[in-house]
């Protein structure tokens, strides 16, 4: 493990000088310190659980077929959209045609509250969900889980439409 060496070196041979204790020089072993280590850290390696990517399953509807006739009519006060914004914000409204934009937030005050209620309020609820290009992916996220939380069976993920910017222009510039 460690040894201790005698040299020669030391003082007190010259006449006249001051006497002084012989000094041993030491070495340490490390090898048992490594061997330990590794021991240590292949213990925290192979005993660690990774994170497992954790996925929500989403059940697309199928491709309309060239033959069916147009699709089925939604009466508009039965429709929520929900347009992901800048800076955490979420504009909602309730119809297509003039509607009243609002804006939330994520917090459980903020969409969960409104998606309950309106779940509530509105039985045949149908959100549609639209992402601003500054909104972020952690937004998304959280939007799919609060429909998830909320149990809300009929939404569509939907591209932002020319008009929905319009709406949300409005709406930022009361803001400011």
């Amino acid at each position: 493990m460690s040894e201790i060496s005698g040299d020669s070196g030391g003082g007190g041979h010259k006449k006249g000088g001051k006497v002084r204790a012989k000094k041993s020089s030491t070495r340490i072993d490390m090898t048992p310190m490594v061997d330990l280590a590794f021991l240590l850290l292949t213990f925290f390696i192979l005993t660690t659980t990774l994170n497992k990517p954790q996925t929500m399953e989403i059940t697309l509807p199928e491709d309309p077929k060239p033959n069916d006739p147009k699709p089925p009519m939604v009466n508009e006060k039965h429709v929520l959209t929900l347009v992901m914004g800048e800076k955490d914000r979420i504009y909602w409204y309730i119809g297509i045609t003039d509607p009243e934009v609002k804006v939330t937030n994520y917090s459980n005050d903020g969409l969960r509250k409104l998606l309950l209620q309106e779940k509530q309020d509105i039985p045949k609820l149908i959100v549609l969900i639209k992402a601003l290009d500054e909104s972020r992916y952690k937004n998304m996220v959280d939007m799919m889980d609060e429909i998830n939380i909320t149990s809300i069976q009929r939404f569509a993920l939907v591209d932002v439409a020319s008009e929905d910017k319009e709406f949300i222009r409005d709406v930022q510039k009361s803001l400011q």
